[in-house]
């Protein structure tokens, strides 16, 4: 049986090229395997794959019974596919805090490490295999690096993902800084997206108590082209949470080269959220947080309601 690799829903460049970069090592020692996605991948992952010559891996929404599979870039069973544990998942690789909820059918092999990217964890778990990775693997990792990091922006960075990046960067003759600037450009036209297309683009759910989020980032360089469209989207949000069943939708718009974040605020419970989670004062629609890059370790664990 062939085994599948995917990550999470609303894939980003992360969650798209480990898919392929673990493909490419189980079958280079021998396996079976195909990346596939759950959703279509963000801009930036379609500028990613293209760049480096992969197809876009297929979009599947539902998993057979039994379906061999490897989990990338999430331990979430809201992240994933409903049938999730009707699946055969046979290893998890993650950089994301451990949630619970997914059942197995016997022992697995999990990694989940405290680095800021995916394919770094993978890079080391290739072991002397590293040493064979093609020009086009080289750049996935190399892209999903840049990513996860902002180009080493994030607080999430570490000595390893950056020192890994360079390396990558060495021998493929890669200026990072002019790369990294290509990447972000594609990820800031977001023109050809409706508001909601937005506000699921990079979504993850969280619960605060009984309250439920969703909590969105757009990652941009160009933030004012989100801005301008912010009635619309907060208008859009109520829409949206009905839809996918949670009581609010939290829209953080991450300027990457002034290293801040805007927050939409709807209403009342978000002017609360912005307030209680990140000691702000707000008065208008809009609120910014200095220094607020990554949802994963600035964001979400902050996470309080008024």
């Amino acid at each position: 049986m062939t085994t599948l690799i995917f990550g999470h829903k609303s894939p980003d460049t992360d969650s798209t090229g480990s898919p392929l970069i673990w493909e490419w090592f189980l079958n280079h020692t021998g396996g079976d395997a195909k990346a596939v996605l759950l959703g279509a991948p963000n801009t930036e992952a379609a500028f990613v794959a293209d760049r480096w010559g992969f197809a876009q891996p297929d979009v599947i929404d539902t998993l057979a019974d039994g379906q061999d599979c490897v989990i990338v870039d999430t331990n979430n069973p809201a992240e994933l596919l409903d049938n999730i544990n009707a699946a055969n998942v046979t290893a998890i690789i993650d950089h994301h805090k451990l949630v619970g909820g997914l059942e197995t059918a016997g022992p697995i092999d999990i990694t989940i490490r405290p680095l800021a990217c995916t394919a770094t964890i993978m890079h080391d778990l290739m072991g002397e295999h590293a040493a064979h990775m093609p020009e086009g693997i080289k750049g996935l990792m190399l892209s999903c690096i840049l990513s996860d990091t902002l180009e080493f922006r994030s607080p999430t960075t570490t000595e390893t993902d950056k020192a890994l990046a360079e390396t990558l960067a060495a021998d493929l003759g890669i200026d990072i800084g002019m790369y990294a600037s290509e990447m972000f450009a594609a990820k800031s036209d977001v023109s050809a997206f409706s508001d909601a297309e937005l506000l699921r683009m990079d979504s993850k759910e969280y619960a605060v108590g009984d309250t439920k989020f969703r909590v969105s980032v757009l990652e941009t360089t160009a933030p004012q082209m989100v801005l301008d469209r912010k009635e619309s989207l907060m208008a859009s949000m109520t829409d949206v949470a009905a839809e996918d069943g949670v009581d609010q939708v939290l829209l953080f718009v991450v300027d990457i080269l002034n290293e801040q974040a805007t927050m939409l605020i709807p209403n009342d419970l978000t002017k609360g959220v912005a307030e209680a989670s990140f000691g702000a004062s707000v008065s208008g629609d809009t609120v910014v947080l200095p220094g607020i890059m990554s949802r994963k370790k600035q964001i979400i664990p902050n996470l309080k309601t008024a």
